[in-house]
């Protein structure tokens, strides 16, 4: 009767199994939907036309463009618009019936090695269903031969794509945590009062708890990063500034939530718990390194947006593994400036009500 009247161990006993079903059975998988490619097809004829119909009926792909030259597809890729291409050559379909074979070329943003084997496999294995069921019958055997080219990566490292997650894993739970229980170990302990009657503005103090785990999260970065190059070999192809930059942000971005968090609770237990099952789980399931976002359902993909570990993951990858700069990713850096303002704008308002 007690655990019926507690709507907290209710949500405990019902909500917590039905969540992690509808997120582990439906919304978390490996498998790979939709995902967007580009055609490339110097030939245009018959059967380039009906390979790229196959590919497109298919469930897995999703044809985003169709472009015209091969810059075209390396900026496209650049954009993060696509995760892999297709190439047909030129007289495809003679070279086929004439010469007996044909070669076609697969390219794959091997930043994620896994997702990038298993979408090789997903267009290999779609050019040898259409080899099987409409070239095998011809005469003389036919033979479609893909070459595979992994962009970025393509000694398939998993450390490539595990390693900018990681970062933004340990940042953000790190900063949070340690944050988050600054300012309510100052009310258990009695010495908020103190802060509130001194002169100090709310702003000052938001700051000086803050400032130290910017610094120890910085050293934290450091040693992440001397650990990826020299331990697990993973070369940082970008501009090291600007990734120092860009993580400074995202440190601030996540002391800031650490913020709101302690300014919104009464004690270190529930700080502590909000932090570490607040972040963690949408951290790891909703940042993008683990699992594909474009497998999830529209509203989790939605949700996603508000998880800012995806959109430094995204532009840890984008400095680290492909080497590319501002250009490329200034809106996920400014998605993460307006995250950061909203914070500390509602960190603040919410210190200045207790303060009154």
């Amino acid at each position: 009767m007690h655990v019926f009247r507690d709507r907290k161990s209710l949500l405990m006993l019902f909500g917590l199994p039905i969540v992690q079903i509808v997120l582990f059975g439906f919304a978390l998988t490996n498998e790979i939907k939709n995902s967007k490619i580009a055609v490339l097809d110097y030939s245009k004829d018959n059967v380039t036309r009906a390979i790229t119909h196959e590919i497109e009926a298919s469930r897995y792909f999703e044809i985003a463009i169709n472009a015209t030259n091969k810059n075209e597809i390396e900026e496209t890729f650049k954009k993060n618009k696509i995760k892999s291409a297709i190439i047909f050559p030129s007289d495809f379909e003679n070279k086929l019936y004439h010469l007996h074979k044909a070669r076609v070329q697969i390219i794959a943003d091997a930043s994620d090695p896994n997702t990038a084997t298993t979408l090789v496999n997903y267009l290999t294995s779609i050019i040898q269903n259409y080899w099987k069921e409409k070239i095998s019958t011809a005469a003389v055997p036919l033979q479609i031969i893909p070459e595979v080219r992994m962009l970025y990566n393509p000694e398939l490292k998993s450390a490539q794509n595990f390693v900018p997650g990681v970062i933004a894993l340990v940042l953000m739970l790190v900063c949070v945590m340690m944050t988050s229980i600054s300012i309510v170990r100052e009310k258990e302990l009695g010495t908020m009062e103190v802060l509130l009657v001194s002169p100090f503005k709310p702003i000052l103090v938001i700051l000086s708890k803050a400032v130290p785990y910017l610094a120890l999260s910085l050293v934290n970065l450091i040693v992440i990063l001397v650990l990826s190059v020299y331990a697990l070999g993973l070369p940082i192809n970008g501009s090291i500034v600007l990734l120092f930059a860009v993580s400074m942000l995202y440190i601030i971005t996540a002391l800031s939530l650490g913020l709101l968090i302690s300014t919104s609770t009464a004690s270190q237990q529930t700080a502590m718990l909000l932090s570490l099952m607040g972040m963690l789980l949408p951290t790891i399931l909703f940042a993008g390194f683990m699992f594909p976002i474009e497998n999830m359902p529209l509203p989790l993909k939605i949700f996603s947006n508000v998880v800012p570990a995806k959109w430094f993951y995204i532009i840890v990858k984008s400095i680290m593994i492909k080497g590319l700069g501002i250009e490329s990713i200034w809106k996920e850096t400014l998605i993460l400036l307006v995250m950061t303002l909203l914070l500390l704008i509602l960190s603040l308002k919410k210190f200045k009500v207790r303060l009154a």
